[in-house]
This record gives structure tokens, C-alpha cells and sequence, in this order.
């Protein structure tokens, strides 16, 4: 068993992450002892672990090694791997500027994902990261207890489905304590889930979108910043713009999507809010 380990606690609009420094790739880190990190009884609770580690010190970051220093091994709550977390991304970024691990250019600060290299800029409260382009390529339909919704399939490095709510249905009545059905034919690694209803206007932004989601992986959380680039790309295809700024509301905050010249940026708030040591024997 390891010897103690330092992490950090941060989160982004309540989407809360356990991050270990690891430059090396020298932890020893196995889906069970995520699992444990991330049990929010047993133990720091959180809903991903954010591994902070050299790209050319991981076998999956190893090909962006040339292009930015510092892989983000993005790992669920159950232990699993992710392909991308924007709001990890936004934290991850945080950290390692917080940290002096790494100072941003001036087209931002690059930090390689599974799903490729993104950019980001960090600002004092606000960090937007430059996401790859969203890919809505298919319908598909969710369920939740005997509801059956439509939604749209998103690919933003990672699957997501997005389901409008109708009828007034307001996004509360959801039970999503258990996982939404869908299509495994379609998702065949999964997929994340969003619900969202129309909001009223706001100040600066072109569309607002209220949304719940229900995250592969790690079960409903305040917030998803992938989730919310594909609702984004949803809500700018069924008004019919070919740009613009989206306000996506979730449980712990607001989230801005801005289509503009081709680019794809989420922005919003990324914290770090405790520093500590943990014991992995404890865990076990």
C-alpha cells in the first residue's frame, strides 16, 4: 500500500473533484482506490479524481507530450476512466497555475486529454477553455421511471444525450437517483445525460438553458461542463443560430457556452478549496 498522499479539493460550479499532484505517474492509482477517494462517507468525497501528471509520463498523454506538458487523467467516481471533463479541465487548470506548475501563453495554457488537447484561459474568478468542436449526429430517447424523453446524441470527446423536457414539466419532478435507460446500441461505453427546460432571457446572452444531468460514471452531479457545450450545441441548433452565447444553468452555478468564428469555449467559475493528506491504508 502507498504511503500518504497529498491532494487538493476544488470544484467547478459544485462539480467537485479530488486532485493528486503526480508529475511522475508514479501513484499506484486502481479504480478501487478511486472509488475510495471519492466516497463522500468513507472517504474526501468527490465526484472524479483529477491525476495531475507530465504527459510523457503517461502511456495515454505520451503522443501530446509535444504539444502541452501537463495530461489530466480524468478518472469517475466509480473508478472508471473519462475521456474528457470540462469543468476538470477548468480545475485542472487552476491548479496548475495556483501551483506555479505552469504559466499561460498567450493563446491560453494547453492541457491534454483523452479526447485531445484544449486550451485554456485563466482569469482571477473565470476560466474559459477553447473545447473541441461538439458533434450532434444522431436522436435517441431517455428514460426515467415510466417517462420516456427524446433527446439528440452530442459528441464532445465524450457521449452525452440530450433530452428537452415538454408539457411543463419542470426539471425537479426527475428521479435521478437511479441512472436514465437508453440506448446501448448507440452508447456502447455509456453515455451522459442531460435534461434541460427553455429559460427566461439574461443580460449578455443569446439563449438561457436550464439544465439536471445525470453523469456516466459518477450519478447525478451539480454540474457537467462537457454536458453543458452539448446542450449549448443543441440549444444554438433548434433556434436556428449558427452562433452565439448560451447561459446554461445547473444546480451549483451558472455556465456560459459561446459559439463564435468556428471556436467552442465553456466558461465559469473553477475553485480550489482545501489541501490535505490522505491515507490509502484507510481506505481499504
Amino acid at each position: 500500500m502507498m504511503d500518504r498522499v497529498l491532494f487538493t479539493k476544488g470544484h467547478g460550479t459544485g462539480n467537485d473533484f479530488v486532485i493528486l499532484g503526480d508529475p511522475d505517474g508514479a501513484l499506484g492509482l486502481t479504480p478501487a482506490l478511486v472509488a475510495a477517494l471519492c466516497d463522500r462517507r468513507r472517504g474526501i468525497g468527490a465526484d472524479g479524481v483529477l491525476r495531475v501528471v507530465r504527459s510523457a509520463k503517461h502511456p495515454d498523454g505520451a503522443g501530446h507530450a509535444g504539444d502541452a506538458e501537463w495530461f489530466m487523467d480524468y478518472w469517475n467516481a466509480d473508478g472508471s476512466l473519462a475521456e474528457m471533463c470540462g469543468n476538470g479541465v477548468r480545475v485542472f487548470s487552476r491548479y496548475l497555475v495556483a501551483g506555479g506548475l505552469a504559466t499561460p501563453g498567450p493563446e491560453g495554457l494547453p492541457v491534454a486529454t483523452r479526447a485531445g488537447v484544449v486550451r485554456a484561459l485563466v482569469g482571477a474568478d473565470t476560466i474559459s477553455v477553447h473545447m473541441r468542436t461538439p458533434e450532434v449526429y444522431a436522436a435517441s430517447t431517455a428514460t426515467v421511471g415510466p417517462l420516456t424523453f427524446p433527446g439528440v446524441a452530442v459528441n464532445c470527446g465524450n457521449p452525452h444525450l440530450v433530452c428537452g423536457l415538454h408539457d411543463s414539466l419542470p426539471l425537479s419532478s426527475l428521479d435521478l437517483h437511479v441512472a436514465p435507460g437508453f440506448d446501448p446500441a448507440l452508447f456502447r461505453s455509456g453515455v451522459n445525460v442531460e435534461f434541460t427546460t427553455p429559460g427566461e432571457p439574461v443580460e449578455g446572452a443569446d439563449l438561457h438553458v436550464h439544465m439536471r444531468v445525470y453523469e456516466r460514471g459518477s450519478a447525478e452531479t451539480l454540474s457537467c461542463g462537457s454536458g453543458a457545450l452539448a446542450v449549448g450545441a443543441v440549444a444554438l441548433r433548434d433556434a436556428g443560430l449558427a452562433e452565439g452565447v448560451i447561459a446554461v444553468d445547473v444546480p451549483g452555478g451558472r455556465l456560459t457556452v459561446t459559439h463564435r468564428d468556428g471556436a467552442w469555449w465553456l466558461a465559469g467559475p473553477a475553485v480550489l478549496v482545501a489541501t490535505g493528506e490522505v491515507d490509502p491504508a484507510a481506505l481499504a
